[in-house]
């Protein structure tokens, strides 16, 4: 999977935007205003920012030894920087949706009745 796949994979998602909040490098995606996905476009390898449990993190991190990290300026407890190249598009994905949900997962009553009527 490439930025751009990854890119149209987010968008294809109910209620996600995508910006650049910080600066003209970093691409994010929000579902209803809250960041599930960060994507430093200049970064060699190419790479992600997801969301993760903090149990999983720890698993992918020790099977994907070097592949997928602690996530760099996030919480290195529940943000994970994913290598895309070196991955199956099918994992990406898998923990794309699994990001996109924990985010659903805390929204207040109020955003969840306005993602819902979507």
């Amino acid at each position: 999977m490439n930025v751009e796949e990854f890119r149209q994979y987010c968008l294809n998602k109910k209620g996600v935007t995508e910006e650049f909040p910080f600066d003209e490098v970093t691409l994010v995606f929000k579902v209803m205003g809250k960041m599930f996905a960060l994507v430093p476009l200049e970064r060699i390898p190419s790479q992600v920012n997801l969301k993760c449990d903090p149990e999983r993190s720890i698993e992918l991190r020790e099977v994907y030894d070097g592949v997928i990290l602690p996530a760099f300026h996030m919480s290195k407890t529940h943000w994970n920087t994913l290598h895309f190249e070196q991955l199956p598009s099918k994992l990406i994905t898998e923990l794309t949706d699994h990001s996109y949900e924990l985010v659903i997962s805390k929204f207040t009553k109020k955003l969840k009745g306005a993602y819902d009527s979507l």
